[in-house]
Formats: C-alpha cells, structure tokens, sequence
C-alpha cells in the first residue's frame, strides 16, 4: 500500500496534488510520501515484535537526510556502507549505537571516522579487512563489536547484478570457512565477536531462499556456541522484494518474512538486526516527469519526457520495470495507445519502457513513474550535464523540497581550470 491516489482526477502524494508540486518545483522530481514511510516501517517492526529486534534501514536505498531523519525519529537503526553514509546517518540524529557499518570495502579511514563517531558493529567480510580493523583498534586503543558475513551460497533467485549469497559473488566469507575465521577473530586483540550476519540479495519475491540461508545461519551459531563463542545477535540483512507492477503477483509481506525469521533462527535467543531498504522507502516515492514532444516514428511513437537516465538508472542498468501513470486520471473506458516513453540523453539505453499503454498524451501533460523511491536519487548523476534531480517530502496536505535542484551556476562552479590554461 502506499498513498499515491487519485483524487477529484488528479494523482495526488497524499493530500497534494502533483501538479501542484511540478508548477512551484519544477520537474523531474522525487516526491516522497510520509506516512506511506512510516507505514512500510512500522510493519517491520510489527513482524519482529516477538523478540528484541532492531530494523536498520539500508541507507543506500535513499540517503536523504529528511528520509532518514523521518526513519530515525521513529526508531529506526541505519546500515551504512560507507563513510558518508555514516556522515549522514549521524546528521540525521541517528546515534552510533544504532548504526551498524557494512560494505565489502571499508577503509581504514572509514573505520576510524565510525570509530571514532560510535558505532553498533562492524560487519566483517573478509579476513584482510578483519586484521586491518583489529590493528586500527589496537592502534586506538579500543575495543568493537563485530559481526562476520558469511557467504551462504544460496540462489537469492533475482537479478544477477543484485544477489549477494552465492559462492561467485564478492560478499562475506564461505560458510565453510566461518569456524576458522570466527577463531582467527576470537584471538585478535579490539575485535568483540558479538554475532553473524548474512545478506543474500536484493528484491527477493520468494521466502524460501531466506529459509534456506537461515536455516544454515542457526546451524553456524549453533556450531559457533559449541565452539565457545557468545553468539548474541543475527543480522539476517535485507532484500524482501516491492510489487513493481500493480498485478496479482504481490511479493510476501514483512509480517511472513518475519515467521520465516521466527521459525528458523527464533529459538536461538539472539537478538535480531534486519536491513530493509526498498521495502521501507520504493512504493514510497515517484519521479514526476513533464512530456516534451510526443514523436511519430516509423512504427511507434515515442513519447519524450524530461526525465532521464541520469535522472532514473535502473531500468536502463537492471532493465527494471515502473510503472508509469498520468497525472491527470483517464476518464473510465478511455481508450489508450502504446508508447515508448524515452528520456532526452543521447542514449538508446535512455528508454524507460517500450510500448507503454497510456492514454492520449501530449507535450505538457505529466506522467509519473511509480514505486521510484528507492535506488532512484542515490543513483542518479549530472550525466549530459543535466541538473541532479531534485527530491519532495511530503506530509498531509504540505511539502518541502528536501533536495534542491542545482543551477547551470552551481554545477560549474565545482569545476576549475588550471593556471596555465
């Protein structure tokens, strides 16, 4: 569910009409819903409700300060990738304890900088990064906890450029390997082994491989206890997947996902960490566009709008389906035509989708592109020199732009030429 409605005919974020924000902002633009946020987080808490749980929103699924900010109030937790995800975390008001800092490439920079701000855990990757962090700590003077990701090799059964659990992928350490590495972090000095993490991809449509690397992840802590090991948190990651398509193929709900959790790790009297980045904050957004032209070609007509690839990667990178609606609600039985809706970059790869049914559309007329709140700003560039887009929070019957759109002045200043030019 979210709250992106029709209303009197128009596609209204809650109680403000998109049109009404594409007059005052301008568009392309990102418009956020609040309450649909707070939804979508308050339904992973609700699914986890049966044990001491902390719900870490994936930061790389939207970095903007309002969104995290909004997530944070309500008690959300915040995993981090990098450094300046961290930096935003923390300037969101989001304390260090609730912050836990994943990524295959931490830096040592980047470890002192969480270090040193406060942080819930490291998850480890690899044994390099592991010594690296031991020998910072030590040089530091400190001690922190740690989980170690491990590599379930389980088919996450999605997109191959988004699944992280199987053995060719460049994530966590072969389960297979985890005694040994647990051993090796047990004996050196400023780690705190506190528990296991596990992520095995993105947009996963179907519960079972989450049982399935679960299961494997109670038989490690079990394996890790006889060991002598306080095993006392899981983070099991994210990745529950969001409708794209308004059809009868509805992913599971967080409230299953989280009888999978209970049913196969429950027993264990670990504290649970989860990470959900698009199925907190996806269905919360859209990218509002404008058409330009409406063109006639040899067999289709393209329908151009002034959003684009730089604006919205996906479909282009994962070849990733949005629905896309009008603004002004159709009359009931109007009679639509196919259209490919392509974006102005001078790219082929610039098209959003080939043949998408809408009803008669003409330049001025607005479309959006829904379920866009997630992987959507955080990906987009100044690619063709075109202004980042800007993003919308709203909330009732008001907004505010949370991000603002750079002028052609903004964008050249951060170059300079040298001297001796």
């Amino acid at each position: 569910m979210d709250h992106f409605l029709y209303r009197d005919g128009e596609l209204h974020a809650e109680g403000v009409s998109l049109s009404c924000i594409a007059q005052q902002v301008g568009t392309p633009v990102y418009v956020y819903s609040a309450a649909t946020l707070t939804r979508h987080f308050g339904l992973f808490r609700q699914a986890l409700d049966w044990t001491d749980h902390l719900v870490c929103f994936a930061v790389k699924s939207n970095s903007n300060l309002a969104v995290l900010k909004l997530l944070g109030d309500l008690g959300a937790g915040m995993d981090v990738v990098s450094g300046g995800e961290y930096l935003r975390a923390k300037a969101a008001g989001v304390p260090g304890n609730r912050i836990v800092f994943s990524g295959v490439g931490k830096t040592v920079p980047e470890m002192r900088l969480a270090i040193e701000g406060g942080i819930r855990q490291f998850n480890i990757e690899s044994e390099p990064e592991m010594r690296a962090l031991s020998a910072l700590c030590v040089s530091m003077g400190v001690t922190v906890p740690v989980a170690i990701r491990v590599n379930p090799d389980v088919d996450a059964k999605t997109h191959e450029k988004i699944a992280t659990g199987k053995s060719e992928n460049k994530f966590g350490i072969p389960i297979s390997r985890a005694i040994a590495v647990y051993a090796e972090a047990a004996r050196l000095p400023g780690l705190q082994v506190v528990g296991i993490d596990v992520h095995i991809g993105s947009q996963l449509t179907d519960l079972e491989p989450f049982r399935a690397a679960y299961a494997k992840v109670a038989q490690l802590t079990r394996a890790l206890r006889a060991e002598g090991h306080a095993i006392t948190r899981l983070d099991l990651g994210g990745g529950l997947g969001i409708p794209y398509q308004r059809d009868n193929s509805a992913p599971p709900l967080p409230l299953d996902y989280g009888q999978v959790i209970r049913e196969t790790v429950g027993d264990l009297g670990c504290e649970i960490e989860i990470e959900p980045g698009r199925n907190i904050v996806g269905n919360a957004g859209v990218l509002l566009t404008e058409v330009i032209y409406v063109k006639a070609g040899e067999d289709r007509d393209f329908l151009i709008v002034d959003a684009a690839m730089n604006d919205l990667l996906r479909p282009a990178m994962y070849g990733a389906h949005h629905d896309i609606v009008p603004v002004i609600q159709p009359a009931v039985g109007a009679a639509v035509r196919p259209y490919d809706v392509v974006g102005p970059v001078c790219e082929s790869g610039d098209t959003f989708r080939k043949g998408a049914e809408l009803p008669e559309m003409a330049a001025g007329g607005l479309v959006a592109f829904r379920s866009a709140g997630a992987y959507g700003a955080v990906m987009a560039s100044e690619y063709n020199s075109r202004p980042l887009v800007p993003e919308v929070l709203v909330q009732g019957d008001h907004f505010a732009v949370i991000r603002a759109r750079p002028t052609y002045e903004d964008m050249l200043g951060r170059d300079s030429i040298p001297a001796w030019l």
